[in-house]
């Protein structure tokens, strides 16, 4: 192409019809760039590339933790470890980089009673899974039985199962508020057998299994789920710890009671300055 018949707004067309909107944002200052120092056409191209790549892998990463639902402020960073002594601290950060337990579709089962921070280190784990480039979906599993139960009744069940199979993880929380009264349960337990061995699952529940028959519509099927649950799995018990949210609870209300005798010292110290005392006579 010669130098007259060169027109520069093409190449923003053309990129965008790619779809590459970064390049095409960034081409014309990294060809300014490139004509000012003389860089070679390879180091043109390359730099457009990794920023094209790095602006796909920051839209991609929005875009799984948008659609994991999970908790924005529930981390790993920010859960207190020391509070929770029986759980170590390396066992789960080494679950949180992923790996082979999820390439088997692993069980991770956390059990506690309430206020011990299991779904804040489940919630943790996950956002650290998606960080390192899985897909992750929480949700409270009395919604999900909901759900599978109202795409059972339009015998829609075998596509939403499919539609949960995009993810590398699903996180289960409060199993044991499911009540077999409440609803068919049947459809946890097709869940269940439908990820065995294929996709992961993360679980929480206050009651240990011995309780689980309130959430199963017969003893058989109890023993069934939880046998393909422990097959392959890592169980976490939280017991006889003080509650963590009700320590965090204090502490933020210590932090309150603090902030708030320090503001009314500078008040009190503003209201002085503002109205100085009368010179004695």
């Amino acid at each position: 192409m010669s130098a007259q018949a060169f027109e520069p707004a093409r190449n923003g067309l053309m990129l965008t019809e790619l779809r590459l909107p970064t390049m095409g944002r960034l081409w014309e200052e990294f060809a300014q760039r490139s004509d000012k120092e003389g860089w070679p056409a390879g180091r043109f191209l390359s730099g457009l590339l990794e920023h094209e790549l790095a602006e796909r892998s920051k839209r991609r990463l929005e875009r799984h933790r948008s659609e994991s639902q999970l908790d924005m402020t529930k981390t790993l960073s920010s859960f207190e470890f020391a509070e929770v002594p029986m759980l170590s601290k390396a066992h789960v950060m080494a679950l949180a980089g992923g790996g082979s337990w999820i390439d088997k579709g692993a069980t991770i089962l956390i059990f506690g009673p309430p206020g011990v921070g299991k779904s804040h280190v489940a919630c943790g784990i996950g956002h650290a899974l998606i960080d390192a480039g899985y897909r992750v979906l929480y949700m409270r599993t009395s919604e999900l039985v909901q759900r599978l139960q109202a795409a059972r009744q339009s015998l829609q069940l075998p596509q939403a199962l499919e539609k949960l199979d995009r993810y590398d993880l699903l996180i289960l929380d409060d199993l044991s508020y499911v009540r077999k009264d409440q609803a068919e349960t049947s459809v946890l337990f097709e869940l269940i057998s439908e990820r065995y061995e294929r996709g992961s699952i993360l679980i929480t529940a206050n009651q240990p299994f011995s309780g689980w028959t309130n959430v199963f519509p017969d003893p058989g099927m109890t023993v069934a789920a939880i046998d393909r649950l422990v097959h392959h799995s890592t169980i976490f018990e939280l017991h006889q710890v003080e509650s963590y949210r009700g320590k965090q609870a204090l502490r933020q209300q210590k932090i309150q009671l603090e902030n708030d005798k320090l503001n009314r010292k500078r008040q009190s110290s503003k209201d002085s300055d503002n109205h100085p005392k009368e010179p004695m006579k």
